[in-house]
């Protein structure tokens, strides 16, 4: 998709992990999964669900008798556009800012090291 991905609350982004893994899915299957690993009350999860779907963020097939509901956006797309949404808000947009900030402040391997000396190196490849 080409439009602007809303943006997407930690609590929603719980949601939208549980569909992304399997959908379509009832309320009450993306119920079950959540109150596996969180303690929210089924209401809770619902109002989750009815303002991702307000955002057309997640689809609704009302087609059945039992509504399902299934993600608009991949996992892929929506963490692209929560990366330049922070990367925006807190680096002022510039990547080499978080980059080096990220770098200074965590101990990386030599492997860890090479590795991104290899992403950079095929970058400036692509780029040039």
């Amino acid at each position: 998709m080409t439009d602007r991905i809303p943006s997407i609350s930690e609590s929603e982004w719980e949601v939208m992990t549980v569909l992304w893994q399997d959908s379509p899915k009832t309320a009450n299957e993306v119920i079950l999964s959540l109150q596996e690993r969180t303690d929210w009350k089924p209401k809770t999860i619902r109002t989750l669900l009815d303002r991702l779907v307000h955002k057309s963020v997640v689809g609704v097939n009302k087609n059945q008798r039992i509504y399902t509901f299934f993600p608009l956006y991949s996992q892929d797309e929506c963490q692209r556009a929560e990366a330049q949404s922070f990367i925006k808000r807190i680096y002022g947009g510039t990547v080499k800012s978080m980059l080096v900030q990220f770098i200074q402040e965590d101990s990386l391997s030599d492997e860890e090291i090479n590795e991104l000396r290899t992403i950079l190196a095929k970058k400036q490849k692509k780029d040039q």
